[in-house]
């Protein structure tokens, strides 16, 4: 199968202008070619191509398509059309209308952003003490797990019966493999450790509710059906190694450092704001709704900072993580009850409600 290079011409004018800048430069003016004829891999009317510039070409390429390569001619033949894209634009004098002038500006300031951000991040590193800290400070964030079984029926009449027949010592797990309707049965209902927004609320409140070892005298209905739980224990969420995580670490710190260093850019400089808010939006948000809503937006940017989020993997299981800190699960849960769990508007509210607990 043969691979298409698509012309970054096309696909970025970012890099483009940034890649052929001293380019155009060097053609315009009467300089000799900075390029050698050893360090080159083309000539284009006279105007060298850098074996650097192939260098540049193959990251580039392999970034944007995820490891895939493309023959070095390909590539060459990519340069070359730049050359000559380039020397028909200089030769037309393209290179000196407003709308260039323009773009060319833009791009530059992007640029020099970006080489700024690396430039503080280069300069400010991230210690291991620092990732430590971090990760000591938001170890003992870690929530409660539940362990639990439930036997899942269709109608309420049926849960009764079984709450019954467990009153007068009927065993549970073997009442689990005969009666219920969840994928838990064969395994007497077991659903391993799981935290609380693991489930539908019903379920997480009735198991919280319990004391160990004993099971609800009345049913608990979700939209599921419902259930007979039994409460088998509770511990604390064990954080992993410190040296296992910290490198999903660092990318929050990073961020708080380098949010840190704009605030501080922002609080020196003067700044003056020319856009009008309109008249009707004034009118619809009083100065108290407006503090509370900025509030409640910096709250949310807080927890996104910090990576609170909540990750289903593809058996169905949830992993809380604070900071990207991943909670530990020791659990084999497959239950219709954390189904709900796995719906991405439920996700974002349950990461939230973590990183406050």
């Amino acid at each position: 199968m043969n691979k298409k290079l698509i012309p970054l011409l096309l696909a970025s004018s970012t890099l483009l202008f940034a890649c052929n800048q001293d380019k155009a430069n060097e053609t315009s003016t009467p300089k000799a070619a900075a390029v050698s004829k050893e360090d080159a891999v083309a000539v284009v009317n006279g105007n060298y191509i850098s074996k650097t510039s192939l260098t540049t070409l193959e990251a580039e390429i392999a970034q944007r398509s995820r490891g895939q390569s493309f023959p070095k001619e390909q590539l060459i033949e990519e340069l070359i059309q730049r050359e000559l894209l380039v020397q028909d634009a200089i030769q037309k004098q393209l290179d000196k209308t407003a709308e260039f002038t323009e773009r060319l500006e833009t791009v530059k300031k992007s640029l020099l952003s970006q080489v700024a951000i690396q430039n503080y991040l280069k300069s400010n590193t991230i210690t291991d003490a620092e990732l430590e800290a971090e990760y000591n400070k938001n170890a003992g964030k870690a929530g409660t797990e539940y362990k639990a079984r439930h036997i899942l029926v269709k109608t309420e009449d049926e849960a009764k019966q079984i709450i019954a027949e467990l009153d007068k010592g009927g065993d549970f797990v073997e009442l689990a493999k005969s009666k219920s309707t969840g994928p838990s049965g064969p395994q007497g209902g077991d659903l391993g450790w799981f935290a609380a927004d693991q489930m539908v609320a019903p379920f997480s409140e009735a198991t919280i509710a319990l004391e160990d070892g004993k099971y609800t005298t009345e049913p608990v209905q979700t939209q599921f059906g419902w259930h007979i739980i039994l409460k088998e224990g509770s511990r604390k969420q064990t954080p992993p190694p410190f040296e296992s995580v910290k490198e999903k670490i660092r990318p929050a710190l990073q961020r708080q450092k380098m949010q840190a260093f704009l605030d501080g850019l922002r609080t020196q400089a003067k700044v003056e704001i020319f856009l009008e808010k309109p008249a009707e939006q004034e009118k619809a948000v009083a100065p108290e709704a407006a503090s509370a809503e900025i509030t409640e937006v910096t709250d949310v940017t807080d927890v996104t900072d910090v990576k609170a989020i909540e990750i289903v993997n593809e058996d169905g299981e949830a992993v809380a993580e604070v900071l990207e800190i991943e909670v530990s699960k020791s659990t084999e849960q497959a239950d219709e009850p954390k189904k709900a769990a796995e719906k991405a508007t439920d996700t974002a509210t349950k990461a939230v409600d973590t990183l406050k607990q």
